[in-house]
């Protein structure tokens, strides 16, 4: 008798016999369909200060158009993951395609702080399904071996692109017609993606199992109640009841999260992950990073259109030292780790991103961009580049096959969580910056918000070297690399 996964692998052979053309074209909606989502978490960027000057979003306000997508996005993440487990996973794909479109199509036509914030959030449910939907339909429409890897090739490289191409698109629509343009653009990318995937991608076997939905919400609330809390005591003060009561809440419903994790007969985040230290200290590592991240793009975005006065598609560019940078040291990357231990590499990177942001968090009102801007993107660009394979390696390693999707689901999560926590404790220390001048308001807070970020950095370097560096002989390393989960 065949198992379900002989049956699987067969189909996935089966479906891509059609021929190369066929194969390319169910790897271009699913790759496609993923760009939209990694591209919204970053075209936002740009547009931030004309989205500042038409709605009136204060400096801690603004954050929210951020911290809505990513908290939601990651919160729901596993419970989208073992949706389509259970009910499909073109279905998901699908429904998740409808779900992210129309409520772009909300952002864009959003005509109050609310309306957007509510909008970016709903777009974070339609982004939650749609990822990991993405990926197992990946997964199961090519075979293992070369024609996976090629696939996963290009799946990867849609991460790293739709990043760096986010924010000059986002550039480009916002000077040639407005911010909004950049979200009406998916509405109908996302038509032509439906019927193409009901026409093309085979659907998969489903499961049975339950849904962890008191583990999601409370994950997902828990959060947001805390980058709340967080927030307010930019505007209200630490002491504050308006404060306290969000932040006392979010810490106890995160408490309750993990007491439900323990007793759910299928959590979705099963706390035997954390039993390694190497994968805790990658979990770690990965907030404190990609918080750090987070709040480099979105403070330099606005310093260098509202100090040096440039336009949102000047802005875009100006990010190319850096992801030139990381794209040409990513590629590289699997060579070094040949040569030397995993934690090395990983070491190196969070060390070169470290001193780029602490560089970098020198600017002020008269900051040239060459030396000021450009040159510690290059140490940061050279920084992520190196990191983020080994990091995301380090997160996944060791996970047992019946874990193996919510290892990976993991890994995206804190990613998401930690870059909305960190946005939320930087804008706050932005906020406490004021001068007399608009321009030079922004020079300060974004000084200060990345001196923020290089100290969230220099954290990232202590746990990589606590709790990463110790568990890994170099031998061990080397032989174990493994290519990182997208």
């Amino acid at each position: 008798m065949t198992t379900t996964a002989q049956r699987a692998s067969t189909a996935a052979g089966q479906r891509t016999n059609g021929g190369p053309a066929r194969a390319s074209l169910i790897l271009a909606i699913i790759c496609t369909s993923y760009f939209m989502v990694i591209l919204d978490n970053s075209i936002v960027f740009t547009g931030l200060p004309q989205i500042r000057s038409d709605m009136g979003f204060s400096e801690t306000g603004l954050s929210w158009i951020t911290n809505a997508y990513v908290l939601v996005f990651g919160g729901l993440l596993l419970l989208g993951a073992r949706a389509g487990d259970l009910c499909g996973h073109r279905r998901m794909f699908l429904s998740s395609l409808v779900v992210f479109s129309l409520t772009s199509l909300l952002v864009g036509a959003a005509q109050s702080q609310w309306w957007l914030i509510g909008a970016r959030a709903l777009q974070g449910v339609g982004a939650a399904v749609l990822a990991p939907s993405a990926l197992s339909l990946l997964t199961r429409s090519f075979a293992e071996g070369q024609a996976r890897n090629r696939a996963m090739t290009a799946y990867s490289a849609v991460a790293g692109l739709g990043a760096a191409l986010g924010l000059v698109v986002g550039g480009l629509v916002a000077d040639l017609i407005s911010w909004r343009a950049g979200f009406f653009l998916n509405v109908p990318i996302g038509v032509v993606m439906m019927v193409l995937a009901v026409r093309f991608l085979p659907e998969t076997e489903r499961r049975r199992g339950r849904f962890d939905i008191a583990g999601a919400l409370l994950a997902t609330v828990g959060s947001t109640v805390l980058v709340l809390g967080i927030v307010d005591a930019a505007d209200l003060g630490w002491t504050a009841p308006l404060t306290l009561i969000p932040l006392s809440a979010g810490v106890v419903m995160l408490g309750l999260f993990v007491r439900v994790e323990r007793r759910a007969a299928q959590p979705i985040v099963p706390l035997r992950l954390f039993a390694s230290r190497e994968r805790s200290g990658a979990y770690l590592t990965r907030m404190l990073y990609m918080g750090a991240m987070m709040g480099f793009f979105f403070f330099t975005a606005q310093f260098v259109q509202s100090v040096y006065h440039w336009t949102p598609l000047q802005a875009g560019l100006a990010f190319l030292p850096m992801t030139l940078v990381n794209f040409v040291v990513a590629v590289q990357v699997p060579k070094l780790l040949e040569r030397f231990a995993r934690p090395r590499v990983l070491l190196a990177g969070v060390v070169l991103t470290t001193l780029g942001m602490v560089w970098l968090s020198r600017l002020d009102l008269h900051t040239p961009y060459l030396t000021g801007v450009a040159l510690p993107m290059v140490s940061i660009g050279a920084g992520q580049g190196l990191a983020l394979a080994p990091l995301t390696s380090s997160g996944v390693d060791g996970v047992a096959p019946a874990d193996a999707g919510a290892g990976a689901g993991l890994v995206n999560t804190v990613h998401q969580i930690g870059s909305a926590l960190s946005l939320s404790i930087l804008t706050a220390v932005a906020a406490a910056v004021s001068t007399d001048d608009a321009a030079a308001d922004i020079a300060a807070r974004s000084g200060a918000a990345l001196t923020g970020s290089a100290t969230l950095l220099a954290l990232a370097v202590v746990a990589v070297l606590t709790l990463i560096v110790p568990m890994r002989a170099p031998r061990n390393a080397r032989s174990r690399y493994r290519r990182p989960a997208p």
